[in-house]
């Protein structure tokens, strides 16, 4: 006979606060929507798709220069298509706090 599976009910205050991360996961993607650049932000995987596939021609027809430019331009391309909130922003000048 096998013995009956544990269970843990999850408590209203768990119950609420995966709620509330759910909401706020939904605000994210609608703000993300209305982005004015979404449409060049869908396009990315597409060119980088292309990109890898001409750095791959580039390095088998011997022409390493080239693929290596490539190569740079699509982990510059990574970065910039990084979301906002994950991009540590540089400050320019004498303003720090050190």
């Amino acid at each position: 006979m096998t013995d009956k599976r544990p269970y843990n009910r999850r408590s209203d205050d768990q119950r609420i606060a995966e709620l509330q991360s759910k909401i706020e996961e939904l605000k994210r993607k609608v703000d993300n929507r209305h982005r004015p650049d979404q449409v060049v932000v869908r396009e990315i995987p597409k060119l980088q798709k292309r990109l890898r596939d001409f750095a791959q021609l580039s390095a088998d027809n011997g022409r390493e220069d080239i693929a290596n430019t490539v190569v740079a331009f699509i982990a510059g391309l990574d970065r910039m298509s990084a979301p906002v909130e994950n991009v540590k922003r540089r400050s320019r000048g004498g303003d720090s706090d050190a």
